[in-house]
């Protein structure tokens, strides 16, 4: 089996992260392939902000625990870093492109050694005022949407086991 079908067979969603933070060359490895995400019609539309400081994080686990009705979790599952994926929502395509970035943060993550999780209510946190507070603080357009949260970090514990494959996964015609 190839590399890369490896990466993506082995990829698993961690739950359960080391404080230590993620190394610089993994970091920028892991960032890179997502800028080479593919986009509609190569607009290149989304937006990746990297979140490493305590406190933007414990604002933005605040906040996605109150959408997720949850308050007082750690839905981040206690990331040192976290790249927030974001899209222009003036783009036909902004969610799809976003997605994509999202899956190749997650592949090259695995391949460098880096847990990742996909991290939900990114749309609901930036569609909120303090989400648009977020993203003036940042100096980014109140046209983004967001698209998912990329926890990133060194797993603390095993990655979980693979849940087998439903039949009829694959449907020829």
């Amino acid at each position: 089996m190839n590399e890369t079908l490896k990466v993506i067979r082995e990829r698993r969603s961690i739950r359960k992260y080391k404080a230590e933070q993620i190394r610089d060359t993994e970091l920028n490895a892991i960032l890179e392939a997502g800028t080479w995400a593919p986009t509609g019609m190569g607009k290149q539309s989304p937006v990746m902000v990297l979140v490493q400081d305590r406190e933007t994080i414990e604002y933005m686990t605040k906040l996605n625990a109150e959408i997720q009705g949850r308050p007082g979790t750690d839905p981040f599952y206690g990331a040192p870093t976290v790249v927030v994926v974001l899209a222009d929502g003036e783009n036909p395509n902004w969610m799809r492109d976003g997605s994509l970035v999202m899956g190749n943060l997650m592949l090259a993550a695995h391949s460098v050694g880096v847990g990742s999780c996909w991290i939900n209510r990114a749309l609901e946190l930036f569609d909120l005022p303090e989400g648009k507070a977020l993203l003036r603080k940042w100096g980014l357009s109140e046209t983004l949407r967001g698209v998912g949260n990329c926890a990133l970090g060194y797993a603390d514990g095993d990655a979980p086991a693979p849940k087998p494959r439903k039949d009829g996964y694959i449907v020829r015609v």
